[in-house]
């Protein structure tokens, strides 16, 4: 599958990565680090100001970084490619994706301040803005030009940086799901394309369970496990999808929408055809079935494709799979980004290593940097963060179809609320959901209008 590029893309010079993977060579880091060592000599005025390189600065210091486990990949190739550039030792800490901010807030205010560096997800950023766990970046930012704001995705950079007007991160990792189909299971069930609407994804999936399930196989591996980042992330395709939103243009909450309806009620009408049982379906065993051959569809962060290709993942699906955008309301509506689980660079509110964290973080998320993540060989589980990466000439090469489909963060993608209560409002959401499919709760008019009076209550001010 190849879609045609983008009128940006057709703007716009592609951009050689000066990074590298497996395949390439050594990331040529010293420009890029001395340019910033003279930037932040020049914001302190306590800094050495004979602008020496940040490895002469910093030559045998120690950052340590928390990251969730699903970047273990990503922190690996960080920590080795800083340490050999700049003589910094980078400690990598892995905890679980929905643990994160809990385990940055508790580090930061329990006094053990272990931490300098933190990549939460983006939705936790204002409860941990609030709390002290994070600092402010603003001044920062606005006087390293070297970060290169312009060139993030737009619909990325206010949800994934803002808690009201202060930056409190940059971007790491952009984070869409689209949806993968098993190009072999859907030719021998009679489909020749993947789904373009949530019905034909319905259709789709239940014919192939009831082909082809007492063989193990199943229409569908459906993240339903009680997480916001997991089942969430399903009910949130599903919104984008039905072009719906959590917020209103006056940023006042819409979750019982007509639009929130639908979505809740088509991830229930997959939920009995899906891979057994989906309510315990989390990222492990829903790529555990997918790498296996054993499900026909899955909706999954795009960095999916590269482990796909990869036989150090596992994988038995080499060359027999396909990606495509999610599914819509209608054929041939524009297709739409969610931003299910982005994750952004922060700097631990009581670090000692300011200087030395924003270094780091700014470097982090550079275009270079991303680029190299997103083709790296073992698998980061990166997604582009910026326009130059997502153009980037060695990624569309290596993965056309991957390229594509991010593409639709472009242009209208859905983002999370963000700000104070928000990672509660997001628990609030899934649990309502989890209760809904379950059979425990009333209708999805019903369950969400429970979910819009909670909404209002934590996130109006």
């Amino acid at each position: 599958m190849r879609h045609n590029r983008s009128p940006l893309q057709a703007r716009r010079p592609t951009a050689p990565v000066a990074g590298r993977d497996s395949r390439r060579g050594v990331l040529p880091l010293a420009a890029v680090l001395t340019a910033l060592s003279l930037t932040a000599c020049s914001a302190d005025a306590g800094a050495d100001t004979e602008g020496d390189a940040l490895a002469g600065d910093y030559q045998g210091d120690e950052l340590n970084i928390l990251l969730n486990a699903s970047h273990e990949g990503a922190g690996e190739w960080l920590s080795a490619e800083f340490e050999a550039e700049t003589g910094v030792q980078v400690n990598v800490t892995t905890v679980p994706y929905d643990e994160i901010a809990s385990q940055l807030t508790l580090d930061q205010q329990s006094g053990a301040n272990t931490y300098d560096v933190s990549a939460p997800w983006y939705v936790s950023l204002g409860d941990l803005a609030d709390d002290g766990s994070i600092q402010p970046l603003t001044e920062y930012v606005e006087a390293t030009p070297e970060i290169d704001v312009e060139d993030f995705i737009p619909s990325i950079w206010e949800p994934y940086t803002l808690v009201g007007e202060e930056i409190y991160g940059l971007p790491f990792d952009g984070d869409i799901h689209a949806l993968f189909y098993n190009e072999a299971i859907l030719e021998r069930n009679g489909f020749d394309e993947p789904p373009a609407t949530w019905d034909e994804y319905a259709e789709q999936v239940r014919t192939i369970t009831e082909n082809e399930s007492a063989d193990g196989v199943y229409g569908a591996a459906v993240f339903g496990e009680q997480s916001p980042l997991i089942l969430g992330a399903s009910f949130a395709n599903r919104l984008a999808g039905f072009g719906g939103d959590f917020l209103d243009e006056e940023g006042q909450p819409q979750i019982n929408s007509p639009e929130a309806v639908a979505s809740l009620e088509a991830l229930e009408d997959i939920w009995d055809d899906a891979l057994p049982t989906p309510a315990e379906t989390d990222f492990g065993a829903g790529n555990s079935a997918w790498f296996a051959g054993n499900v026909a569809f899955i909706e999954n962060w795009t960095d999916l494709g590269v482990r796909s290709q990869d036989p150090e993942s596992g994988s038995e699906v080499a060359d027999e799979w396909g990606v495509t955008y999610l599914p819509r309301t209608e054929a041939g509506e524009s297709p739409r980004a969610s931003l299910v689980a982005g994750f952004s660079w922060v700097v631990a509110g009581n670090t000692e290593r300011t200087d030395l964290a924003n270094q780091f973080i700014t470097w982090a998320s550079t275009a270079e940097v991303n680029a190299a993540l997103l083709t790296a060989l073992p698998p980061t589980g990166i997604d582009p963060n910026r326009i130059t990466s997502l153009e980037d000439e060695q990624y569309g090469t290596d993965f056309p179809e991957l390229q594509n489909v991010n593409e639709s963060t472009l242009d209208g993608a859905l983002a999370w609320p963000t700000g104070t209560n928000a990672t509660e409002a997001a628990q609030v959401l899934t649990d309502e959901i989890a209760a809904h499919l379950a059979g425990q709760g009333d209708s999805a008019q019903e369950t969400l209008d429970t979910v819009q009076s909670e909404w209002e209550r934590l996130l109006v001010d």
